[in-house]
Formats: structure tokens, C-alpha cells, sequence
């Protein structure tokens, strides 16, 4: 079981939640650019607490399976990473979103879209 997510809820289904994360990462870099740190803290605002060391490995996987592309620039003396989605990644959202909404539909409002 992975110990990278800690949820306030129950810390023993956490193992359930990585695809949801991957979900959410994906999401954000489809509407905008995303760096490390502000994904951290977007997901901490949904519950996920998760380090940075389980979050910069997963944008790596993201990108290189060609979901994210990366670019880097200086900002003052750092330099900084930001991901963006690429063209597959969004087909990979969409596609998501109906599975998205039927799990939704049967999870959470109790009924099967047919």
C-alpha cells in the first residue's frame, strides 16, 4: 500500500486515491500551467496531503507516458519547472469524464446511467 497519501479521512484507503490525484493533476494542466509547490497546495485544499517527493516523481510518470510536457524558466535565481497538458493528456481527460460521471452517479447518487 503506498504511504505517500494521507487523507484526513481513513489513512487505510488511501491506495485508492492515486488515480484520483493523477485525475486532478491532469485537470489543472489542462486549464493552465502548474508548477510542483502550487499543485501541493491545491491538493492539500481537497485533502491530499502528499510530499514532494511523491509528487515530482508522478509529474515525471505524467510526462513520460505524454500526458504533461515540461518547460523550465528562471524565476529571479531559481529556476522553475511548470508542466502543461499535452494534446494526448487532454483526450485522455476527456475520456475520463464519462467514466468520471458514472462512477459519480453510481457512488454518490446511488443510480446507474444506462
Amino acid at each position: 500500500m503506498p504511504r505517500w497519501i494521507t487523507l484526513a479521512a481513513d489513512i487505510d484507503d488511501r491506495d485508492l486515491y492515486s488515480g484520483m490525484i493523477r485525475l486532478h493533476v491532469l485537470h489543472h494542466a489542462v486549464k493552465e500551467p502548474i508548477f510542483g509547490l502550487g499543485m501541493l497546495e491545491e491538493l492539500a485544499r481537497h485533502g491530499y496531503k502528499i510530499s514532494p517527493g511523491t509528487l515530482y516523481p508522478l509529474l515525471h510518470g505524467l510526462e513520460r507516458k505524454g500526458y504533461l510536457r515540461s518547460t523550465q524558466f528562471r524565476d529571479g535565481k531559481s529556476l522553475r519547472t511548470v508542466y502543461r497538458a499535452t494534446a494526448k493528456g487532454r483526450a485522455a481527460l476527456e475520456s475520463a469524464r464519462s467514466k468520471i460521471r458514472e462512477l459519480f452517479s453510481e457512488v454518490v447518487e446511488g443510480r446507474k446511467l444506462v
